[in-house]
């Protein structure tokens, strides 16, 4: 039978050894978070989260727009590679309904608010719940390419390295996957996975190719080809592949540069007939007059907008190159 002051003892020491588990608890989730944080890519983090290998490369597919075999999803063959090389995760079907669905609000309260017609609502509902998200991929696909060609020519860099230390291509390009940042990084441990799951390494870069849209891995997909079906020296090739990806990535730069001044006046002669409608509109309204009555407005405007329009394409066809 314990006494009083022994009964206390005994509750100090239960409650003393608590809060040394409640801490090592803590610790452990913190420190367990942190290391899911810290990991270098989307992937890496995926199979933290113990995962089997095959399960987390069919999700990785999946919220790509892919199917389990890396094919696209659905008919629309154009649009589920936009939306696929754009890089954004989740179910497209989500993706495309949010917008349509905000597209048709805005269209419906601007037509009980502001007492638009119909047509002008329509236009409203196409070019939120259409036009905006198609500019939406285009802009994420090309800066993830973008991203992707800076990353590419220290990847095939390890790749030689790790080719010449004795190391299989297969190891090699794991190693990409483990050590570099995304885009880059998930998009090789796709390709590490689907070679372990029995895809050629041909294979695996021609679907990274279809993912991406960089032609630098066609360029690598062709390599891959040629060197599989007649032989060669493969760090030779992905040596060479190397410095050609990085002097194009040079040269784009260098081009980017000289054409800065160009984009800038683009820019602004686009931009100053609007600035300044809109100015007098604020300032002074009645500057315009009873033009707005007129019924040659409309067509007037409109084709003076597509004029606008065209120019400001060609303007942009003479500042941006593909070489």
């Amino acid at each position: 039978m314990l006494t009083g002051q022994e009964l206390l003892y005994f509750i100090y020491m239960l409650a003393a050894a608590s809060v040394i588990l409640a801490g090592e608890a803590l610790y452990l989730s913190f420190a367990g978070r942190r290391s899911r944080i810290g990991v270098i890519n989307h992937r890496l983090r995926r199979l933290a989260e113990e995962a089997p290998a095959e399960q987390t490369l069919q999700g990785l597919l999946r919220e790509r727009g892919l199917t389990e075999s890396g094919d696209f999803l659905f008919g629309m063959i154009w649009l589920n590679r936009l939306y696929t090389q754009s890089g954004i995760t989740g179910n497209p079907m989500v993706f495309a309904a949010t917008f349509l669905s905000a597209g048709l609000a805005i269209a419906l309260l601007m037509s009980i608010l502001l007492h638009f017609s119909a047509l002008a609502s329509l236009i409203v509902f196409l070019v939120i719940g259409i036009g905006l998200p198609l500019l939406v991929l285009r802009r994420a696909r090309n800066k993830r390419i973008q991203k992707f060609a800076k990353q590419l020519p220290d990847a095939l860099d390890m790749i030689v390295r790790s080719l010449r230390a004795g190391h299989p291509a297969s190891v090699a390009v794991a190693l990409v996957a483990r050590e570099m940042p995304d885009p880059l990084g998930t998009e090789f441990g796709i390709v590490s996975d689907e070679i372990t799951f029995g895809l050629s390494i041909e294979q695996a870069v021609r679907k990274l190719s279809q993912r991406v849209g960089f032609e630098g891995l066609h360029l690598l997909s062709v390599s891959l080809s040629i060197q599989s079906k007649t032989g060669g020296n493969l760090t030779g090739i992905l040596s060479n592949l190397s410095v050609v990806l990085r002097d194009r990535q040079k040269l784009k730069m260098k081009i980017r540069a000289l054409s800065g001044e160009g984009r800038v006046s683009a820019w602004i002669i686009s931009l100053f007939p609007v600035v300044m409608f809109l100015i007098l509109q604020l300032l002074a309204p009645s500057y315009y007059g009873s033009v707005w009555g007129s019924p040659l407005i409309l067509p007037v405007f409109t084709i003076f907008g597509l004029w606008a329009l065209l120019g400001d394409f060609i303007m942009y066809r003479m500042v941006n190159f593909d070489f």
